[in-house]
């Protein structure tokens, strides 16, 4: 029972919020939202950061549409995507919180592996991801009244794809409707691609933002900002500090020089609360961002990836850093290469960075770039995802969906053919599509997993291997970052940790390895503190793991195991990963390198793995570009396997004259004879 006291809190707390929900710029503009919305199927709605969108606007909506309402058919929920994971959480905690219900009950989130949703839900955060997953299993989208795509501008993979699905979707159900919304003035693109749908425009900054440039280049951004922040922290008056660097390595660094630098300058400066924000950092750490400052009078440096840009708004922050540079995923389709490199950001990236300065006060941004350079240099928008990456997982979705003339699919920015025709040979070596363009069975099935096309290969022939076990917790553990850790001060002792769990024949069998030990440890916390293993990785892998054994149990896969103790056991897996990864062959060549099969490049091991040795033939799981051509995550195979697989895929007579081409030339003779 709750007594009268709590009950009373509770009810003034509910108020509290609701005030400062009417302060929002958005608030002013829901009649008019609303009405507009009622005489339309889409709506287009730019609100700048701090408009309160992506909190009301889903409210709004429930208010007006909801299952209270005369001539709604039950259960119909509004949906509110979200380009990244974290904000779907965070925004979907602060919603529930606001309209006073618990989380996972009316007001729920559903992300990749993780959903915290039930039958009462009426309101649902999701990615755009898992919006395109149910998709899958129900084409009209038959359990939602209202879509709202939320941060529309960053143009990821998924929300591209949304766009041009969810375009026939309006045209099959009437009574769906579409909210498009966006914090940047890209508005007459979304409008002219949504048949000239209405927009509606809410200002957001509350408080003006003073825009500082330097007078000349620097030569070392991450020196720049580690020291503009101890200049802030000396010479400005309170307020928290948001910087955004590239990345996870470049933040923790940053995060402990700064933290260091501030200790020396002793008590002639205020005591400071120093956070890292990236998206793989454990969601109880990235809600430390948003508490107050440990000590009264103290101050908050955030410092984060473009995470902070708009998909979540920091309260306090009056004094932004913005180096001009963030990690964008780029793809090289006659290649297959894959690459995360820094690269500057957009004009309108730029403009997203400052705005988070005016949230509570008048703010300052510091721009560690000249002013010529803002106006040269940066592209006015961000190069759309669907532009540089590689579109086999989208293209098997959209196949799943339906959607047979990829050419003609109506895509906001159409992707470069020779990248749609890697996607569709990849598949077809993979058995998803037939030589027509057709998904067959097993990409069907495949279609199934969350997961990149190789690894639901790997997964749905593993049991014709009796190894389906074993494969299952190596895709877990594929699909989480790298789980050892190597603490700055105790690099030696993690190395001596990592190298206990290698195993002799590559990476893949070493990560099972460690997730057998981890079971066999019973998910002890310690074990893995005593180890070097992060234990919410593994967690993470243990979840995944069982959502893909009931995806398995859905679609008829077996679980099965050879026997430990035969001497088939590794190989058996062996066998199994490289039925799914036999276009991520290479081939030791005299120099010392390997050679890619499928595509002839010259490239090293990556130094993180744990083989002590060159393997002649070896299966990888990622091609990358750093300060050379690495290939991650490496297990050895035997040529001998490989000609089953060369025979029905690779054509030797168009293959580069290489070593290669005489060692699988050499196993067919053999094999023959």
């Amino acid at each position: 029972m709750v007594n009268e006291s709590e009950f009373r809190t509770h009810s003034q707390r509910y108020y509290e919020i609701l005030e400062k929900r009417k302060t929002l710029p958005v608030w002013q503009q829901k009649e008019e939202f609303l009405r507009v919305l009622s005489a339309n199927q889409t709506v287009i709605l730019v609100g700048e950061t701090g408009s309160g969108k992506t909190t009301q606007i889903p409210q709004f909506v429930l208010e007006a549409f909801g299952d209270n309402n005369k001539g709604i058919t039950k259960k119909k929920m509004i949906a509110c995507t979200q380009p990244r994971r974290v904000a779907a959480i965070s925004v979907s905690k602060r919603v529930a919180e606001e309209m006073d219900v618990k989380i996972g009950e009316e007001v729920g989130y559903t992300i990749r592996f993780e959903d915290c949703s039930s039958s009462k839900t009426v309101l649902k955060y999701l990615t755009d991801g898992m919006l395109l997953r149910e998709a899958m299993a129900d084409p009209l989208l038959e359990r939602y009244r209202v879509i709202i795509l939320d941060e529309a501008h960053e143009r990821t993979l998924a929300t591209d794809v949304l766009f041009g699905f969810l375009k026939e979707v309006l045209k099959n159900r009437a009574d769906l409707k579409l909210v498009v919304m966006s914090a940047t003035l890209e508005a007459e693109k979304f409008q002219s691609y949504f048949s000239g749908s209405p927009l509606i425009n809410v200002p957001g900054r509350l408080h003006p933002v003073e825009i500082l440039y330097l007078e000349k280049p620097q030569k070392d951004y991450l020196e720049s900002a580690i020291q503009t922040v101890l200049q802030i922290h000396i010479c400005e008056p309170p307020g928290d500090v948001l910087v955004f660097l590239t990345g996870e390595e470049e933040i923790e660094d940053a995060c402990s020089r700064i933290r260091r630098e501030i200790q020396n300058l002793g008590s002639q400066v205020g005591p400071v609360n120093v956070l890292p924000l990236y998206s793989t950092l454990p969601p109880a750490m990235q809600q430390k961002i948003f508490d107050p400052p440990d000590e009264a009078g103290g101050r908050k440096i955030v410092v984060s990836t473009n995470i902070a840009e708009t998909s979540l708004t920091i309260d306090g922050i009056v004094y932004v850093i913005d180096p001009g540079f963030v990690k964008q995923k780029v793809y090289n389709p006659r290649v297959r290469l894959e690459s995360l490199l820094v690269s500057p950001i957009s004009k309108a990236s730029a403009n997203q960075r400052a705005g988070r300065a005016g949230r509570t006060r008048p703010g300052k941004c510091f721009r560690l770039y000249t002013n010529k350079s803002f106006d040269e240099l940066l592209q006015p928008q961000t190069y759309p995802e669907i532009l540089r990456s590689n579109l086999s997982n989208t293209v098997l979705t959209l196949k799943k969906l339906g959607v047979d003339d990829l050419v003609h699919f109506d895509f906001m920015d159409p992707p470069a053919p020779e990248t749609l025709m890697r996607a569709l040979e990849m598949l077809n070596y993979l058995g998803a599509l037939d030589d027509d363009g057709n998904l067959t069975k097993l990409g069907e099935i495949m279609s199934e997993f969350p997961l990149d096309p190789q690894m639901s290969k790997m997964l749905v022939v593993s049991p014709e291997f009796g190894c389906s076990n074993e494969i299952v917790s190596i895709c877990a553990m594929l699909s989480v970052p790298n789980c050892f850790v190597r603490p700055r001060g105790a690099r030696e002792a993690a190395d001596e940790a990592k190298a206990r769990f290698a195993h002799i024949d590559g990476d893949h069998l070493t990560l099972l390895n460690v997730y057998h030990a981890y079971k066999n440890n019973d998910e002890d916390s310690s074990w893995c503190y005593q180890n070097f293993v992060n234990h919410r990785l593994m967690k993470a892998a243990d979840s995944i793991r069982q959502q893909l054994v009931r995806t398995m149990a859905r679609v008829q896969l077996r679980l099965c195991s050879n026997d430990f103790s035969s001497r088939d056991y590794y190989i058996n897996i062996r066998k199994a990963m490289l039925a799914g990864n036999f276009m991520q062959v290479a081939h030791l060549e005299r120099s010392g390198h390997y050679l890619t099969v499928k595509d002839n490049q010259m490239v090293q091991l990556h130094p993180s793995t744990g083989l002590d040795h060159k393997p002649t033939w070896v299966i990888y799981n990622e091609y990358v570009l750093t300060t050379s051509k690495f290939i991650r995550t490496i297990t050895g195979i035997r040529g001998e396997w490989l000609v089953d697989l060369a025979a029905h895929y690779y054509d030797l007579d168009n293959f580069p004259e290489c070593e290669a081409r005489q060692a699988l030339q050499k196993l067919y003779k053999k094999q023959r004879q």
